[in-house]
């Protein structure tokens, strides 16, 4: 079995909007039919954001792939201020440290230093902004990556057990002509994120499910 390489690429966090109260949302995720682990979201009242995410799967009672995850992102309404994630995805350790200075959002991996404009939003997946977005950061690895968004219309989903009528969005994203992700996403009429699906290359499927 291939590890799901773009599990990593849904752990992009954000926020709603501007002096909102605290505010969390805990997902569940499963692979296939099969549960993997756990992603929550923690919005302060200061606008910080902590995002928490831990998998594990296993082949056979082998750990075929494991994933540890946490970013701190602060927020000045719809622009990023600054950030720091730390990730081990398997035996590979990745930081991203960014800050907002003046005009420009420096990223820094510790190799490379981005320069990005002083709005710069990570995939704020509850923030209904995001749908207009045409460049969003990816918090664990710093790529800067092309977005578009494509409205899917309204059908009827399950949330904690309930029948609910959503819209559907699908969300591609690219860096250099290349595909990085691709992923569906699911909004209440108020505009609340409700669910999230992506196919990764070797032909997984990954489901949040809120708990």
């Amino acid at each position: 079995m291939r590890k799901p390489i773009l599990i990593s690429a849904l752990l992009m966090t954000s926020l709603f909007c501007v002096n909102i109260s605290a505010k969390e949302w805990a997902f569940d995720v499963y692979l296939d039919k099969n549960k993997i682990g756990q992603h929550e979201f923690k919005l302060t009242e200061s606008n910080e954001l902590i995002s928490t995410a831990k998998f594990n799967v296993k082949v056979l009672f082998i750990n075929a792939y494991q994933y540890d995850h946490k970013a701190v992102e602060q927020w000045q309404g719809d622009c990023l201020s600054s950030l720091e994630s730390h990730t081990l995805e398997n035996k590979v350790e990745t930081n991203i440290k960014a800050k907002l200075s003046g005009q420009e959002f420096t990223v820094d991996d510790g190799k490379l230093k981005q320069k990005l404009p002083a709005c710069t939003m990570t995939f704020a997946y509850w923030n209904p902004k995001i749908i207009q977005q045409t460049k969003l950061l990816n918090p664990q690895n710093g790529e800067w990556l092309d977005t578009k968004f494509t409205n899917l219309g309204i059908e009827t989903i399950d949330v904690k057990n309930k029948k609910v009528e959503a819209s559907h969005y699908k969300l591609d994203g690219s860096l250099n002509g290349k595909s990085k992700l691709k992923i569906e996403l699911w909004y209440s009429a108020n505009n609340e994120w409700l669910a999230l699906k992506s196919i990764t290359p070797e032909g997984y499927t990954i489901n949040y499910k809120l708990r």
